[in-house]
């Protein structure tokens, strides 16, 4: 067979490739019957209101001297590390707002920074295509020692994640097109996703997300306008690939069920996808961001998913708050007291979804929590719940109840305000009951962390 011959079945085979994939698009869409939004107006779901005093600046960090471009919660909830255009990491306190470690970066063109889930290293990457590792001391006076560096991309580190339970590896991504898993110990790279665009992405990656419930499994954004679905044991293609934006991917994040993750993109429009169907399940959009042309910075949602948080490029320096169920805005970090005066780079939840924490191009990092408050006397043929919320910045935790004999009594098992709703709609055979505590869930749920 003659070389001509070869590039015509080779051209060939692309178009029915191409059109094989077009055909795949089409009948997905006709299985895309409904969106979340849809189902919860037809369940008479009702949106969460939220005020502007739910939800209080409680901490604002100061000392970095340049724009403030990402941050990384530890997993005990006690530390923040926050990475700046001032060639600084900078590790807090945010309890007591103070300094703990501060460290000199080799490169001031940072963009990422991580915290390993046992606490001990911090990790950073930018424009100098390194990622470097730091050990952190007990001992604040004592100084750093030299980084672990990790060598091989071929373009700037857009995005680091240690791999959770598993402290040893760190996952990057790149403006190379690739994402890498790496030995942190011995500075090796394990496994590269991507590279080819016919199995990875086209363009530059830019966001990563790891799942926590099963940490072999991760996300990628990138500036080709999808997201796909990685399985760190089969590095050799993506296992999804997910369509639909209409700019660059620049933030994925997993929903804590993992199941489920989200994106934020250019185009000024949030969503959610399902890792099972790979399926949209819901758009996020504001005409008016859409028409300033405002990108999606940053996203993170809330410990049970109710809450999207989305930071905006715009020049109000939104921070909306969406009701994920419903598709409805319900709050403006812009619009509580105390609010970042320039643009928001960066979204990070606590672990126990007790807090969030922002940080801005206005140099600053600012900790948001809930204010207290209390509902109770759901009751109804014998049925009473008891919600408390807590004060702010507090771990949020809410007794399961089991339905026995007409009367909801608590069980020892600590559980989240979702399961006892979900409990309740299993086990009442009263929907009269189950709707009045349900509308009690929406009154109560008031931050990030509370639902």
């Amino acid at each position: 067979m003659s070389l001509a011959e070869l590039r015509e079945r080779a051209f060939q085979a692309s178009l029915q490739v191409k059109e094989l994939k077009e055909q795949v698009l089409m009948r997905r869409a006709q299985l895309i019957d409904s969106d979340v939004a849809s189902f919860a107006q037809q369940n008479d779901f009702s949106t969460t209101q939220l005020q502007p005093h739910d939800f209080v600046c409680c901490r604002t960090l100061q000392g970095h001297t340049g724009k403030v471009y990402a941050l990384d919660w530890s997993q005990e909830r006690d530390r923040i590390v926050s990475a700046s255009q001032d060639g600084h990491l900078i590790v807090w306190n945010p309890l007591t707002s103070q300094k703990t470690h501060a460290i000199k970066l080799a490169s001031s063109w940072v963009i990422t920074c991580a915290f390993s889930s046992d606490g001990v290293a911090v990790a950073s990457g930018g424009l100098d295509s390194i990622c470097s590792v730091y050990v952190l001391n007990t001992q604040q006076e004592q100084p750093i020692s030299d980084p672990k560096t990790l060598h091989g991309h071929k373009g700037y580190i857009s995005c680091c994640k240690f791999v959770p339970k598993r402290d040893a590896q760190i996952l990057t991504s790149s403006g190379d097109g690739t994402c890498a898993l790496w030995e942190v110990e011995s500075c090796q790279k394990v496994s590269v996703f991507g590279g080819d665009s016919s199995c990875g992405h086209s363009a530059d990656v830019v966001s990563l997300s790891v799942n926590t419930k099963e940490p072999h499994i991760f996300v990628s954004g990138s500036c080709d306008r999808t997201a796909k679905l990685w399985d760190m044991r089969t590095a050799s293609r993506a296992t999804q690939t997910f369509q639909g934006h209409g700019g660059d991917v620049n933030t994925v994040q997993f929903l804590p069920d993992g199941l489920c993750f989200g994106t934020g993109s250019d185009d000024s429009t949030c969503k959610i996808f399902d890792t099972r169907t790979g399926h949209q399940l819901q758009q996020y959009k504001d005409s008016h961001l859409s028409s300033e042309g405002a990108k999606v910075n940053s996203i993170a949602f809330s410990i049970s998913g109710r809450f999207l948080l989305a930071a905006y490029s715009n020049a109000d320096s939104d921070c909306y708050i969406w009701d994920t169920l419903t598709a409805e805005k319900v709050g403006n970090l812009k619009d509580s007291p105390n609010p970042h005066t320039m643009p928001v780079s960066c979204i990070g939840l606590a672990s126990d979804g007790s807090a969030v924490c922002t940080a801005s191009w206005d140099r600053t990092l600012k900790v948001w929590a809930s204010n207290e408050r209390e509902t109770q006397g759901v009751q109804h043929d014998g049925l009473r719940v008891t919600i408390t919320l807590p004060l702010a910045y507090k771990p949020v935790y809410y007794k399961k109840f089991s339905l026995q004999a007409g009367t909801i009594k608590a069980i020892d098992k600590e559980t989240t305000l979702h399961a006892i709703w979900t409990h309740l709609r299993g086990t009442s055979s009263n929907g009269q009951a189950f709707r009045q505590v349900a509308s009690y869930r929406n009154r109560a749920t008031g931050t990030a962390g509370n639902i």
